[in-house]
């Protein structure tokens, strides 16, 4: 199959949740089921702020991408955990700031693949691809033709790994593979990363997690230190690691925000 094959519906499993379709239920797209649906309602009898996360998450992947295109001067980005197409998307909110930006799309659930098409409108400056692959398996992104075609890696990345990885438990080593990912990238990149806690609602995230769990999801959340740890060897924009709607606010209208009730760490930084 090519990146740009339509995968049929029996390869699409709605037998059981998935946290990209969920998460599209929270940003209240249209592309999830009603397995989804059901899920997604549980996580929000115990985090009735479930959609305000998500909307502040979003948000502060425009501003992080409209920062390092508009004032960090980047023009490659490789989003991991790409998730459904909602507009804007990463490669809007950078071909806006700048026409000629190149941007590399990664996610697994085939029901992304279906609307890749989306995520491949470049503008006529610039240039997108889509890579159906596993974040647990890092080498087959760095190896990936369609990658090397669109970004080079002498010049500097932005490697996007937004609401991703509190879905990859520590049995899959994350720390290991966003170093792995970090390390095929030139000085001056960027590494930006947003990541669930449980460091403001301790009980409340119990719950959360439990819920994924039972719908067969891996899942885990975790402290400000150990998101620090994605970060070693970086140099934080400003302001550091932050709660996403304190990380370099713009206006933008969210209503019932707090620390709480967003639960995520978010940070930007370079690398040296």
């Amino acid at each position: 199959m090519t990146d740009l094959d339509q995968p049929s519906i029996h390869e699409i499993d709605t037998s059981k949740p998935h946290p990209a379709r969920m998460y599209d239920f929270y940003l209240q797209g249209k592309d999830y089921y009603e397995v989804d649906k059901e899920a997604a309602a549980k996580v929000e009898s115990v985090f009735p702020t479930a959609k305000t996360c998500a909307r502040a998450n979003r948000l502060f992947m425009h501003r992080a991408t409209r920062w390092l295109a508009a004032e960090a001067g980047v023009r490659q980005f490789l989003d991991i955990g790409t998730g459904i197409p909602t507009r804007p998307n990463l490669h809007q909110v950078a071909q806006e700031a700048a026409p000629e930006s190149h941007v590399v799309y990664v996610d697994n659930d085939p029901i992304v693949l279906r609307h890749a098409e989306a995520l491949m409108r470049s503008s006529p400056e610039g240039r997108t691809a889509y890579i159906q692959a596993d974040v647990r398996e890092p080498k087959t992104i760095i190896a990936s033709e369609q990658l090397h075609q669109t970004i080079d890696l002498t010049r500097p990345v932005a490697l996007s790994l937004n609401a991703l990885l509190h879905f990859v438990p520590d049995e899959f080593r994350p720390y290991e593979t966003v170093q792995y990912l970090l390390d095929a990238l030139p000085s001056g990149s960027y590494l930006v990363l947003s990541h669930c806690t449980q460091d403001f609602a301790p009980e409340m995230w119990e719950g959360v997690i439990d819920v994924y769990h039972r719908g067969g999801i891996p899942a885990q959340v975790r402290s400000r230190d150990d998101v620090l740890r994605f970060f070693d060897g970086l140099e934080f924009v400003d302001p550091g690691l932050a709660v996403p709607h304190r990380w370099r606010p713009d206006g933008e209208p969210l209503d019932g925000v707090t620390d709480a009730a967003v639960s995520i760490y978010a940070g930007v930084a370079r690398k040296p």
